[in-house]
């Protein structure tokens, strides 16, 4: 499993995040689990804010990325990837970057 694939949710809140991605770097692979930031369905999204919260299309189904609820599970808990969001890492990473920086406080 690959940087910014998506996997369907295999936690509890499946209608409200059917999906999440992966968020950590490939350097720790070797890990037994994976960051993921889940992505909301757009209807339970709310107070977007477009560079925290993108808005990617996963299966026909618009998503957004919430990082404020990131969170690591174990990798073998995520089967396969559904999708790809390679494409739009930088937006990905900025959302990311976003909740991090200092530059706010």
């Amino acid at each position: 499993m690959a940087q910014f694939d998506v996997h369907r949710n295999p936690g509890r809140l499946k209608i409200a995040i059917p999906y999440v991605v992966v968020v950590q770097s490939a350097i720790f692979d070797a890990s037994r689990h994976r960051v993921v930031a889940p992505l909301v369905s757009r209807q339970e999204a709310v107070a977007l804010n477009p560079r925290f919260n993108p808005v990617f299309v996963v299966e026909g189904r618009e998503v957004v990325l919430h990082p404020l609820e990131m969170t690591a599970i174990p990798a073998e808990r995520l089967g396969e990837p559904v999708a790809s969001l390679a494409a739009h890492g930088d937006d990905i990473i900025a959302a990311v970057d976003e909740l991090l920086t200092p530059a706010y406080g």
